[in-house]
């Protein structure tokens, strides 16, 4: 099935190469370089899938979220002169009935992968502060592919240490969690995913569009009348894995933070 792209990126640091992979392969890609372009194309909702990968230099008259184009505005702590990198997958329009799942997870993986070995270069990111969004259908194995390229990010900006780290745990129980208890495995509800990663920590946040629940409701793992029950143990793991962790009221969506053990041992 052909599947319209837009690709919006300052830099050209994935649109030629993306650009040239896709249209091979016999979708249409569309290439802008800044958010206001994006915005003023006639019927932008048409796409199928959309890529920014925008650099911004903060500055007291800026707006850290003025980026994206598939979402909400976020609030992001920035200092004055950081340089921050937003980069978002939003595939909130693509075509669901039926949903094909592995044509969308390798499009989505072969996106990843040209930036992981192409833009996230130590180098290049060492310094940034990189806002990272997803906008996807719910689908498990869209979530392994996202789970798999925020680890290597996070790894690479030694922000954990993989031998001693079980941030993938918590990450894979809060990823699928969202599809299948909040979403319910119904491929037209999105799980939106946002990472802001820098040298010093890494902040995660998943949210889904289930009806959401009260983690205070959640039967205690650790209670000898709950030793055969599966539920509870994930939020457990995230709990303990995690240096902070929250739930909105609604507790559809939920935000994590895993800090640099080395920045926090500088601090003490």
């Amino acid at each position: 099935m052909q599947r319209k792209i837009l690709i919006i990126d300052d830099h050209d640091d994935l649109a030629s190469s993306l650009s040239e992979v896709f249209s091979h392969t016999g979708h249409t890609v569309d290439v802008v370089e800044d958010r206001q372009t994006a915005l003023r194309l006639d019927n932008i909702e048409g796409y199928d899938l959309v890529i920014t990968d925008l650099d911004i230099e903060y500055r007291a008259d800026t707006d850290p979220s003025d980026a994206p184009v598939c979402f909400p505005k976020q609030v992001i702590d920035v200092a004055e002169g950081q340089e921050i990198k937003a980069f978002k997958i939003c595939a909130s329009n693509f075509r669901r009935e039926p949903l094909d799942e592995e044509e969308l997870k390798n499009m989505v993986a072969t996106i990843l992968d040209y930036k992981i070995r192409y833009v996230d270069l130590v180098e290049n990111v060492a310094d940034l502060l990189e806002n990272i969004e997803f906008e996807l259908p719910s689908a498990v194995s869209l979530m392994h592919i996202v789970l798999d390229y925020l680890m290597k990010r996070v790894e690479k900006l030694g922000v954990i240490k993989p031998e001693e780290s079980n941030l993938f745990v918590a990450l894979d129980e809060a990823f699928v969690n969202a599809v299948k208890h909040g979403n319910k495995f119904d491929s037209n509800k999105l799980v939106r995913i946002s990472a802001s990663v820098s040298k010093q920590e890494a902040k995660f946040t998943v949210e889904d569009e289930g009806e959401g629940f009260d983690v205070k409701n959640i039967p205690d793992p650790l209670d000898p009348q709950n030793l055969f029950k599966t539920s509870g143990r994930g939020v457990l793991f995230i709990y303990n894995i995690m240096d902070e962790v929250s739930y909105n009221d609604r507790g559809n969506r939920l935000t994590m933070v895993k800090r640099n053990d080395q920045s926090t041992k500088s601090e003490v």
